[in-house]
C-alpha cells in the first residue's frame, strides 16, 4: 500500500506544484489504484509515472472545485485509449454526475468501459471482503468531504511447518487454510485454520480530507489512521486568514494528528506563496506538535506498511 502524490498545490498549477491529485496504490491488495481528486493536468503528471491508467478502479472526488476535477474528464477519455477496458466508478459531491455527463456528451467521449457515478452523502460509500470508505462532510465554501479507508484484518501467516508436520503437503488445501476455511481430509481429519495461522494482521486506515477548516469531522476521520493526508494551505500565524477562505494552517493539521492519535500526517494542497525554502518552515511548524510529519511534493511517494 503507498500513496503517491501527482498534485500537491492549491488553487491554480504552479511551476513547483501541480494541483490536487493522489494515487493509492494497492498493487498487492487488489492489483489497482485508487485516485482521489483529480486536477487539471493529472494525466500528464501519470505519464511521468509508472502508474497505468489503466488500472485505475476508483476515483474518489472530495469536491467540485476546479482545481479537484479539471483533469478528470481527460484522464476518463483517455483511458479509453490507453487500454482500460475494465469498470471504473467515480464518487464525489452531488453534482458530479452531470460535470461529467456534460464533459462527455458535449465533447462527443465515448468510453470503452462501462463508468458508474456515485454521488455521496455521509456514510459507508463502499465495502467489500478488503476495504470499507466511509465519507464525511467537511467545512469548506461547498460541499467537502474526507474519506476514510479502513482495510479489513488480515489473515495471519500460514504456519506451513505446523501443516507439514500433520501430515499436509503445499497445495490446494494450503491456500483454502490460508482464506480461513476448514478442511476435511481423505483420512477424516478435520483441518481448523486457526490452529495453523498466526495471528491476524490488523488493517490499515487511510484518511484522505478535502480542503476544509479545523473541525471535528477531520478528527473523526482520522481517528488512529496510519497515515492522515490533510490540507495546510496556510502557514501558522495565519489562522483568520484559513478560515475566511475555508482552509487550514500548518499547525492545525497537525493538531488534528495529534489529537486523532494518528501514527503519520503528511500536508498537502500547499499555496504558491510558499516557495522551496518555506516548505522547510511550513514542516517545521507542523513537527512542533506532531513531530510524524511530512510535507508532500509532486511524485513523491509513502509507504504505508503492515502491522
Amino acid at each position: 500500500m503507498d500513496l503517491f502524490f501527482l498534485g500537491t498545490g492549491a488553487g491554480m498549477p504552479a511551476k513547483l506544484r501541480n494541483v490536487t491529485s493522489i494515487a493509492l496504490k494497492l498493487l498487492e491488495e487488489r492489483g489497482a489504484v485508487w485516485l482521489f481528486d483529480a486536477g487539471e493536468a493529472t494525466q500528464h503528471q501519470i505519464l511521468h509515472t509508472t502508474i497505468k491508467p489503466r488500472r485505475i478502479e476508483k476515483i474518489f472526488i472530495t469536491h467540485l472545485h476546479g482545481d479537484h476535477i479539471y483533469g478528470l474528464p481527460g484522464l476518463l477519455s483517455s483511458r479509453s485509449f490507453q487500454g482500460g477496458e475494465t469498470e471504473v466508478t467515480v464518487y464525489g459531491p452531488k453534482g458530479i454526475k452531470e460535470y461529467i455527463q456534460v464533459s462527455l456528451s458535449l465533447s462527443q467521449t465515448y468510453l470503452k468501459y462501462p463508468l458508474t457515478v456515485v454521488e455521496i452523502s455521509e456514510g459507508i460509500i463502499f465495502e467489500d471482503e478488503q476495504f470499507t470508505v466511509e465519507v464525511r462532510r467537511l467545512e469548506h465554501g461547498i460541499p467537502s468531504y474526507g474519506y476514510r479507508i479502513v482495510e479489513r484484518d488480515r489473515p495471519g501467516t500460514l504456519l506451513a511447518d505446523k501443516l507439514k508436520e500433520a501430515g499436509v503437503q503445499p497445495g490446494p488445501i494450503f491456500r483454502k487454510i490460508k482464506n480461513g476455511e476448514s478442511v476435511t481430509l481423505e483420512d477424516g481429519r478435520v483441518i481448523e485454520p486457526d490452529k495453523f495461522l498466526g495471528p491476524s494482521q490488523k488493517g490499515r486506515i487511510v484518511t484522505i480530507l478535502g480542503d476544509t477548516r479545523y473541525c471535528e469531522n477531520s478528527q473523526w476521520l482520522a481517528q488512529d489512521a496510519d497515515f492522515l493526508v490533510h490540507e495546510a494551505t496556510f502557514a501558522k500565524g495565519e489562522e483568520q486568514l484559513a478560515f475566511d477562505y475555508f482552509h487550514s494552517t500548518t499547525r492545525q493539521a497537525a493538531e488534528i494528528a495529534k489529537q486523532a492519535d494518528c501514527k503519520r500526517l503528511c500536508l498537502t494542497h500547499i499555496s504558491s506563496r510558499y516557495d522551496r525554502q518555506a516548505w522547510l518552515e511550513l514542516v517545521g511548524e507542523a513537527r512542533e506538535v506532531f513531530p510524524e510529519t511530512d510535507i508532500a511534493e509532486d511524485f513523491k511517494e509513502f509507504n504505508i506498511p503492515s502491522k
